[in-house]
């Protein structure tokens, strides 16, 4: 087959061998005398190819090459170094495109696919053929990150594309997909002229499988845990002062000799603390137990060498406050401890930052600049049904005063944030944690460990660090509870940091996805509260607010669902349902979006995309079936402009449902999930339970008798 391809193809060449010249032959002009290098050298010099005396001779050298990767990074540059890419091709790359570059260029490109090699390496991708559009989305996002101008972002872009051009010229391919700027326009994947990376829609959306745990914990933490840390965090506090205001007396030493003498003689426990990674005497924590000073418990220290015996024996420091939180009906501590308080109250404050972040719309700056009182209580309606509670915040990017000048202070948002439960339980916890009036997240009053007089706020930087040991914290809480599933695993993507909540809330928003992340009926109603896009844009001076994001992530999902209507149909499989013809002209028309980095314009389009009134698809796992969203015929009584249904309140006889066969094959394996459910419940709850069953088993079963192959219905 590569004999064929070489004679048939004069661009294609031939696979070089370890002992195959890295240039050959052809390219080397005759009064050239720079040595040549092997293929299988792991520095290749580029001199061969300069003639001119004035240009520095360059080199290629592999050693930053990943080992897994380096025999198929350097097929397509020795390709490049030695072939010439199609006129075909360079048609469609401009004016300033060649079919050979300088030796200089090919150095610098092929560092830039060293870089690419790097990336996935890290990433455990160990096939450039694995290098999908969706691989490619993410890459190009995160190589704008360190700040690329535009201009060169262009040029890495093409580089990159030539990757792709020489890996078919190629006799042995290794398959790399077409960059996706080249068939949707690189103006869509560059940076913004500054050379920042975009907005929110070219960060990675958390993964459903790290954000489902994560955010377990964080609301386990808010609302289970929060009244245990807060009085453990008091105590611990008062002790401290206790502590310092003792004086001296022959009772507190023999207090002090009766909780500790027995302790020694008997080798257990004694109290102690974490300090500078050992394990030190609880000097405060027995000061305030025993009403005994400072110099009382260094005289006893010295007396009895505890700073050995507290390495020795090491034990806890209990207090005396009541444990009410549990976990699966149990308490979640024996007792609160003196030396973990602190790590706690940490914990509890990152877990309160977690739930804002994400379940709020906001941006990083916005969660940052809230201040105590931010969310009152409202007042009941009229009709005495308790309203809404808002979030009044200020923000801060694109404010300017009436001359265009960047205000850095902000200003407060006309349209305030609609706050669901867990916002609210983490606001409340906040404010237990900050005195009146003060920054929720105000760094002098979250350093619960030194307690030093920090200015502003938890910066981006310091939460993230927060957020990344809290979730290592989970972790070890989950192993010590035996709740091993609710683990946080690394998210494939990279660290968990503040940038990337506001797009996930988009994501799940629009997939909605199950398992541990299991607030879809809330997610169902800020949709609500976000299509509304009341007065000049719910959380929003502009349409770069939240509602981009979630246009983004909502085309997103109905492309993805387009796409595997399209690939079930190609399948054989059948449709039924009202809206059939609809769907299938949707799945036909619509382009595939693949992957989750976008570029800031996308939101223009996906907006323009979603506006498509009854062919734009929509998934609902959890009705199993497609909805082919047209306002009017809608059921779910989506609001006045919503283009997307509220697929929470999904209602059967709906002009717009499809099914597949896949969704009747769910719908009996749903059923026979229920029925084991009957098995074992009481009479009652067991006969609803069977007629639930039944009524998944009709459903089904008039999917069967309806359901036409796409030829037929077209």
């Amino acid at each position: 087959m590569t004999s064929l391809a070489v004679e048939n193809d004069p661009y294609i060449l031939p696979t070089p061998g370890p002992n195959s010249p890295v240039v050959l032959s052809q390219w080397i002009s005759s009064g050239n005398k720079h040595p040549n290098a092997l293929y299988s050298a792991s520095v290749w010099p580029l001199a061969p190819l300069i003639d001119n005396p004035s240009t520095s001779l360059v080199k290629i050298s592999w050693k930053h090459c990943p080992a897994a990767l380096l025999g198929q990074v350097k097929l397509p540059v020795w390709t490049m170094i030695n072939g010439r890419l199609r006129p075909t091709y360079l048609q469609n790359q401009g004016v300033s495109a060649r079919a050979r570059t300088s030796a200089e260029d090919m150095r610098d490109t092929t560092y830039e696919w060293m870089r690419l090699a790097r990336w996935l390496h890290e990433r455990r991708i160990s096939s450039l053929g694995n290098c999908t559009e969706d691989v490619w989305r993410a890459y190009i996002s995160e190589r704008w990150q360190d700040g690329v101008s535009r201009g060169h972002a262009e040029k890495i872009c093409a580089r990159l594309t030539d990757l792709w051009a020489f890996d078919q010229l190629g006799a042995r391919p290794a398959g790399i997909a077409r960059p996706p700027w080249e068939a949707e326009g690189v103006d869509d994947f560059l940076p913004a002229a500054d050379g920042s990376a975009g907005g929110e829609n070219s960060k990675e959306p958390l993964d459903p499988q790290v954000l489902g745990p994560l955010l377990v914990w964080a609301i386990r933490l808010v609302d289970d845990f929060a009244d245990d840390i807060l009085a453990a965090w008091t105590e611990r506090q008062r002790m401290f002062t206790a502590a310092a205001a003792n004086r001296a007396s022959r009772e507190s030493w023999a207090a002090l000799e009766q909780l500790l003498l027995p302790r020694i003689r008997s080798g257990d426990g004694l109290p102690t603390v974490q300090s500078h990674g050992q394990r030190k005497f609880a000097r405060t924590y027995v000061s305030a137990l025993t009403g005994t000073s400072p110099n009382q418990i260094g005289r006893f220290i010295e007396q009895h060498q505890l700073a050995t015996l507290a390495r020795e024996q090491p034990g806890p420091c209990p207090l005396q406050v009541p444990v009410t939180g549990r976990i699966d009906g149990n308490p979640w501590r024996e007792n609160m401890d003196f030396d973990e308080v602190a790590e706690l109250m940490r914990h509890l404050g990152t877990a309160a930052a977690v739930i804002c972040l994400y379940l709020t719309g906001m941006r990083p700056q916005e969660v940052q600049g809230l201040r105590s009182g931010c969310c009152p209580d409202p007042e009941p309606g009229a009709d005495g049904t308790p309203g809404r509670h808002l979030i009044h915040s200020w923000h801060y990017k694109n404010v300017t005063d009436d001359d265009g000048n960047h205000i850095s202070a902000g200003e407060e948002r006309e349209v305030p944030w609609v706050a669901i439960t867990p916002v609210v339980n983490a606001i409340r916890v906040l404010e237990r944690m900050v005195p009146e009036g003060e920054f929720l997240l105000s760094s002098a009053h979250h350093d619960f460990t030194a307690q030093r007089s920090h200015l502003g706020v938890l910066k981006n930087g310091a939460l993230n660090t927060r957020i990344r040991d809290f979730a290592a914290w989970a972790n070890r809480e989950a192993a010590a509870q035996g709740l091993t599933g609710q683990a946080i695993p690394e998210d494939p993507h990279g660290a968990i940091g503040t940038a990337r909540f506001r797009r996930s809330l988009a994501w799940h928003i629009a997939r909605r996805p199950g398992g541990l992340v299991a607030l879809a009926i809330q997610y169902g109603h800020m949709r609500t509260v976000l299509d509304a896009r009341t007065s000049s844009g719910y959380g929003s001076r502009s349409r770069t607010g939240i509602h981009s994001v979630l246009d983004v992530e909502t085309a997103l999902a109905a492309a993805d669902t387009a796409a595997k209507l399209r690939d079930q149909v190609a399948a054989g499989e059948k449709i039924s349902g009202p809206a059939s013809r609809r769907a299938l002209n949707a799945a036909a028309t619509t382009l595939r979006f693949l992957g989750r980095i976008v570029p800031k314009t996308f939101a223009k389009k996906a907006a323009a995309f979603l506006a498509r009134d009854g062919v734009v698809l929509f998934d609902n796992p959890d009705a199993l079936l497609i909805c082919a969203f047209k306002h009017d015929n809608a059921l779910c009584e989506p609001g006045p402009g919503a283009t997307a249904p509220r697929q929470y309140d999904c209602r059967p006889g709906c002009g717009n449902a499809v099914r597949t066969d896949t969704h009747a094959r769910q719908l009996r394996e749903r059923a026979d999930e229920i029925d084991q459910l009957a098995a074992a419940a009481p009479g009652p709850n067991g006969r609803r339970l069977r007629a639930n069953a039944d009524r998944l088993r009709e459903t089904a079963a008039n999917h069967e008798a309806t359901a036409q192959p796409a030829k037929a219905i077209a």
